[in-house]
């Protein structure tokens, strides 16, 4: 009998959903599946208060871990043959409860040279994420085998005010009526089974190598080099305003209260204004960048770490 779990974090359940869904093509025929939910303490709500959300930042990008429940003393004396890994992304990184759980001892003991897919479903930028998703998973001895990104499909702009929708009234309709309904698709959640075959044949093979290919082959990750400059860039301008935030005390801190209602406008105007002109840079160096492009898109979709 193999033995999967499916570790995550889903605010909203759309997560979740898709993991269920690509669960639907792997159980069964000698293969068990548990489900281990990391739930931080205290929770976090859904829908968000602004505030909540916005204070969040600094220990979100910086990966300050919080408390959490311990996964339960049947999953722990458990060894597991494979670990199917959904997170969704704040801040250009992977969640709060997420990274508190891959930087406990309950993440090296089960995941300690063992197979871990990772699954994302976020708005669109990923790619610094999982780069620092995957040094996570070293860092506690994992094997990372294979990695699929779903993501809001609509442009950058339309899906911006559409998850501002979703997080803050808890809604996943149309916004006005008239804007498209926000996150992955009902399509693409749907559709998520299909990752199971592959995954199902490589786990009872015991044969990781050509997995990933065969995920890329089914559409499973879409690299847009244009984000990839955006994320980048996004990274390093966020650790200035995370380590000056991080100094001005504890969330809910009048003076860091004060702070980081700067770097919620900052944050509009870098969507509205600099992103904008980051496109414009990206398109002037369409041409001459194109080898560096091609490159980039083959390491990020890949389950390779680069080396310092």
């Amino acid at each position: 009998m193999k033995e999967v779990l499916i570790i995550y974090y889903s605010q909203t359940g759309q997560l979740l959903t898709i993991l269920e869904n690509i669960a639907r093509n792997i159980q069964g025929d000698n293969v068990r599946i548990s489900y281990y939910e990391v739930v931080p303490k205290p929770a976090y709500d859904f829908p968000w208060k602004k505030e909540k959300f916005y204070d969040s930042f600094p220990e979100s990008f910086l990966q300050i871990p919080t408390d959490f429940e311990s996964p339960s003393k049947t999953i722990l004396d458990k060894k597991y043959d494979l670990v199917i890994l959904g997170y969704p992304v704040w801040y250009l990184t992977p969640s709060i409860p997420i990274n508190s759980f891959l930087k406990s001892a309950d993440a090296k003991l089960l995941l300690k040279d063992t197979p871990v897919v990772t699954v994302v479903a976020c708005r669109n930028m990923w790619i610094m994420a999982q780069e620092k998703m995957k040094k996570l998973l070293l860092d506690v001895g994992a094997k990372l085998v294979g990695h699929i990104a779903l993501v809001d499909r609509n442009i950058n702009h339309i899906s911006v005010i559409t998850i501002a929708h979703w997080m803050f009234s808890g809604r996943k309709d149309r916004y006005l009526g008239i804007f498209p309904k926000p996150g992955v698709s009902d399509k693409d959640i749907k559709e998520a089974e299909r990752f199971g075959a592959p995954i199902k044949q490589a786990l009872l093979s015991n044969n990781y190598d050509a997995l990933q290919n065969e995920i890329l082959a089914l559409n499973g990750v879409r690299v847009n080099p244009f984000l990839i400059m955006t994320d980048k860039r996004g990274n390093v301008l966020f650790s200035k305003w995370a380590n000056h935030i991080i100094k001005k005390g504890e969330p809910g801190n009048p003076k860091r209260l004060k702070w980081i209602g700067f770097f919620k406008n900052y944050l509009l105007f870098a969507i509205w204004v600099i992103a904008p002109i980051v496109f414009v840079v990206f398109l002037l160096t369409y041409l001459p960048s194109y080898k560096r492009r091609k490159r980039d898109k083959i390491y990020y979709s890949s389950v390779a770490l680069k080396e310092n």
